[in-house]
């Protein structure tokens, strides 16, 4: 059974640095694209950044862009998103995601197969 939980959300200040942990289950990072979502209420989810291990591909959409840094602890299973230099634009639910077919060449379309359950960021000015 898949599993991926969240951890790592909270509040901070513009400026400021977060770290998001996904800790996966049920598959192994290394052939699957991993990544990260973000989500605010009304809107569509938007792909913030992606890995693909047995590719050597890794993509970041323009707005965290030298900001964010994922990342993967393939002993522990668990994906990382090191956000820094955050602004209140960034303030939303952020889910991590993981499927076996996409390939992480490009923007990031939500149809990812496994989703968590998602962890509240937000930056206050």
């Amino acid at each position: 059974q898949v599993q991926l939980v969240e951890s790592g959300g909270g509040s901070v200040q513009t400026g400021g640095s977060l770290t998001l942990s996904c800790a996966v289950s049920g598959f192994n990072l290394d052939y699957y694209t991993i990544g990260w979502f973000r989500q605010v209420p009304g809107k569509k989810p938007e792909g913030v950044s992606c890995m693909n291990s047995r590719r050597g591909s890794t993509y970041y959409a323009g707005f965290v862009k030298g900001r964010f840094t994922i990342s993967r602890d393939t002993a522990q299973n668990t994906i990382y998103l090191q956000m820094n230099s955050l602004n209140p634009e960034d303030t939303a639910q952020y889910y991590c995601v993981g499927d076996g077919h996409y390939s992480c060449s490009g923007p990031m379309l939500p149809g990812y197969e496994y989703w968590g359950q998602g962890t509240q960021v937000t930056v206050s000015s």
